[in-house]
């Protein structure tokens, strides 16, 4: 797992999984452009990577536009020399019910997860293919955007979307050994806090350091931010080079590979289906068995 020599880019690596993640590439021997929002985060965190004997650049800008992509991928051409990693982390949540939510918070949290993980991807893919060598690109996706949850309108199309542009991707980009893989984590931060059934275990953790129990770190696959690293280092890494398309979760004890949607169920009627044909059928075909929406509730 040595990435000496090579360079990151985390976005929204500030503070939370980003950081994280950052941290964990610098361990591993990469040189790590930062990026936040928040400049003082920004600063903060690459302050204490090199404190911990890495390299890092600090850049502080929001995700989405062209510009701040182009400005990610020429801090660490110019910093270290050029691109190895893109790693596309950053995000927002605005969460409510269809009915209430308005057309900023939805074009809040697209522009900065599906548009920011797009033009920071062809940035770094633009950058990787003029350069050789290959590289790895790694995007977050995340439980929602697999099977939806309640609220979340936004973030589901967002990380449905990503996933989506992934295995797009990986096609795109495999002649030029750059693999795409997007990482599904499931972890104590500020954004599962909202989640009641997960605020008090996240509480307790950041604030009394009280583990969180088997039944979440095994039953639900959730665990801490650093229990996630290490999938992001593997992927960062030459172990990986024959690893591409995939859908990856992982959090607490749980490591998983998601599923690519897929017909399931199949019939057939000879010169096509009418609206009456189908009605009449599908108790007895495709409606035995319906798929299940919503990410599962936590076992109590």
């Amino acid at each position: 797992m040595d990435l000496s020599g090579k360079t990151a880019v985390v976005t929204g690596s500030g503070r939370g999984l980003g950081l994280a993640y950052a941290k964990a590439l610098a361990a591993a021997g990469a040189a790590v452009v930062v990026n936040d929002v928040d400049a003082e985060a920004a600063k903060s965190a690459a302050k204490s990577i090199a404190d911990a004997g890495g390299r890092a650049v600090a850049v502080a800008a929001p995700v989405g536009g062209s510009e701040t992509a182009d400005a990610l991928v020429a801090a660490a051409v110019e910093g270290f020399g050029g691109l190895d990693i893109m790693l596309t982390n950053a995000g927002v949540l605005r969460d409510k019910v269809l009915w209430k939510m308005t057309d900023e918070d939805f074009d809040t949290v697209i522009n900065v997860h599906l548009r920011g993980t797009f033009t920071c991807v062809r940035a770094a893919a633009v950058r990787m293919r003029e350069q050789g060598g290959g590289g790895r690109i790694i995007v977050a996706g995340s439980p929602t955007g697999q099977r939806g949850t309640f609220g979340q309108t936004n973030y589901a199309a967002a990380k449905a979307g990503i996933v989506g542009m992934m295995r797009t991707w990986a096609m795109e980009l495999a002649r030029d050994e750059i693999t795409v893989n997007a990482l599904i984590p499931a972890a104590a931060t500020a954004m599962t806090r909202t989640i009641p059934f997960f605020a008090p275990h996240v509480e307790a953790l950041e604030k009394d350091g009280v583990p969180l129990p088997d039944a979440l770190r095994k039953g639900e696959g959730f665990g801490t931010v650093e229990d996630v690293a290490g999938l992001v280092v593997f992927l960062a890494s030459d172990a990986a080079a024959q690893v591409n398309g995939q859908a990856i979760g992982i959090g607490g004890d749980r490591l998983a590979l998601w599923s690519h949607p897929q017909e399931r169920l199949v019939s057939f009627a000879d010169g096509g289906w009418s609206a009456e044909e189908i009605a009449a059928a599908w108790p007895s075909t495709l409606g035995r068995s319906p798929e299940t929406v919503g990410v599962p509730a936590p076992r109590q």
